[in-house]
């Protein structure tokens, strides 16, 4: 078989965010590069990197396509790869992950069997201080209840991700208001009207501990949920059900949030979340018991 046929071929268009990080671009770019199923092509967008930060890099890979912008966060970014791509596909890959070298061509060969995927993303293999760990049981990725799940945290992880190109026109893109958990705010978004295709190998690699992860640099992660939650409450084509669970979800994570802010002595915030948990539990009380029955 022809490890360069198919639907994927020729489409895909790999978007890296990066800010500063050489040695780590580096390597998620030659993980792309090894690919067994060549892409159409890489685009890095430099979010800020100081001033020559990533010029040895540039100089080492003259066929990526390299785009430097003000420091305008990851969504910006990626937002902004996604508008220069020529791909029918869109892949994402984080500057400090990496590919296995047969992440595209598997995920080409599912999309041959299944070519009404939207989405198909892979399962990771995560490195913690230079050591193999498995990750939790909770971060199946299987389409087992996959929305209720991923209300709770991301489960997709956006450097598994090959999409198709014109879902952005009708799910929308990265929100750039949000600091962080854009990734989850996106593929809850999607996982409102569609299914994922997952392909239940583990084709990329996690590096994890980095000092500058937008994860380490923001406590109180479930501040920014809340905030997707509560924009995706007013999606048109929510069911019932999944606005059901969408508010016991910001109805547990306020109250986490209440209890936090107390704990820190930040009395305002607390009482701020605590209102808000009510609001949320007024509304879930006043949703009729034959519509929950049917959810």
């Amino acid at each position: 078989m022809d490890n360069r046929a198919g639907p994927l071929i020729d489409q895909v268009s790999v978007i890296i965010p990066v800010h500063n990080r050489p040695d780590l671009l580096k390597r998620a770019i030659l993980s792309v590069q090894n690919q067994t199923l060549v892409p159409l092509e890489i685009i890095v967008i430099d979010d800020g990197s100081d001033k020559h930060f990533l010029t040895d890099t540039i100089a080492s890979f003259p066929e990526v396509h390299f785009y430097k912008q003000e420091n305008q966060g990851v969504s910006h970014a990626r937002n902004s790869g996604i508008k220069k791509a020529n791909g029918e596909w869109i892949a994402f890959l984080d500057s400090d992950d990496t590919w296995d070298p047969f992440k595209l061509q598997k995920q080409n060969m599912s999309l041959i069997e299944l070519p009404d995927a939207l989405l198909l993303h892979t399962d990771e293999k995560w490195i913690r201080k230079n050591k193999l760990v498995n990750p939790p049981t909770y971060m199946d990725k299987s389409n087992n209840k996959l929305f209720s799940r991923s209300l709770k945290r991301c489960i997709i992880g956006c450097s598994t991700v090959v999409i198709k190109r014109s879902v952005f026109d009708t799910v929308g893109f990265f929100d750039e208001s949000l600091k962080v958990c854009e990734d989850y705010d996106l593929w809850l978004r999607f996982l409102i009207e569609h299914t994922p295709l997952h392909i239940p190998f583990p084709l990329v690699t996690k590096f994890g501990g980095h000092s500058d992860q937008l994860s380490s640099k923001y406590w109180g992660m479930d501040r920014f949920r809340v905030q997707s939650l509560e924009k995706l409450l007013s999606h048109k084509k929510i069911k019932n059900w999944q606005r059901m669970e969408i508010l016991n979800s910001l109805i547990n994570k306020l109250e986490i949030l209440s209890l936090s802010f107390l704990k820190h002595d930040k009395l305002k915030q607390s009482e701020e979340f605590r209102k808000k948990q009510e609001i949320y539990k007024n509304l879930l009380d006043g949703i009729p018991d034959r519509i929950k029955a049917h959810s």
